[in-house]
């Protein structure tokens, strides 16, 4: 593994053993793999794998005691980021991943089966119907989303997975100080409460990371989340 890698996570409070190092780098050669056929990723070089992809996703360990979360859902998880990452690191979670592209859950099949992982499923379709199915609704410790979306709509994909007491955490980058604020009304609709946005940039980069982390204090109404599509074209403002 790189060195450079093994700092980084070092600076985050995380360590590999040799056999999570082994499955990171043929999780790496899986996605270039799979990359020549199937568009999931624009990032192939190595180190900017490591970087912008799996340092990227552990450094949730900065704001959440993950030895702490049994249960975490991952919604437009995409080519398995942070969903497969943290597996890796905390193999005590039990994890689902969702993505709306089947070929992108048949990678992430793939992945899960190559690189021996347990406890962790994937889910094609969309947020918003599973969110009110009752096998998955306010069933999770933790939802996570890195997906490209305004916060204002991922909170209606993603608080109705979250169990009272549990999280929701975005990862953003930017300038996020508008969009947080217009999605304030979003997240006190659904139940959520903002509790802290965390900045910072990955360790030995300037690569700008937050992450809005929104504590779930009460259940969601019945109505929420609306039918798919609605989110997004008619955000809670």
């Amino acid at each position: 593994m790189s060195d450079r890698f093994l700092k980084q996570l070092d600076l985050l409070g995380v360590q590999l053993e040799e056999e999570q190092q082994e499955q990171f780098f043929h999780f790496y050669e899986l996605l270039v793999e799979w990359n020549k056929v199937m568009n999931l990723t624009g990032i192939t070089d190595y180190e900017e794998v490591n970087e912008k992809h799996f340092v990227d996703s552990l450094a949730l360990a900065k704001v959440m005691d993950l030895r702490r979360v049994d249960r975490i859902i991952d919604i437009g998880t995409g080519a398995g980021f942070p969903g497969i990452p943290l597996k890796i690191v905390f193999p005590h979670l039990e994890v689902v991943l969702l993505d709306s592209l089947r070929k992108r859950v048949h990678f992430l099949d793939e992945v899960i089966q190559k690189l021996g992982l347990q406890k962790i499923s994937t889910l094609h379709g969309r947020a918003e119907d599973y969110a009110r199915m009752p096998e998955y609704r306010e069933k999770f410790d933790l939802c996570v989303s890195r997906a490209v979306a305004n916060l204002a709509v991922l909170s209606e994909y993603c608080i109705p997975y979250v169990c009272v007491g549990g999280y929701f955490v975005s990862y953003k980058s930017g300038n996020i100080d508008e969009e947080i604020k217009q999605a304030g009304t979003s997240i006190r609709v659904l139940g959520g409460n903002l509790e802290a946005v965390e900045k910072f940039c990955l360790p030995q980069s300037e690569i700008e990371r937050s992450f809005v982390k929104i504590c779930k204090e009460s259940s969601t109404k019945n109505k929420y989340p609306r039918k798919a599509g609605v989110p997004g074209k008619n955000p809670i403002l």
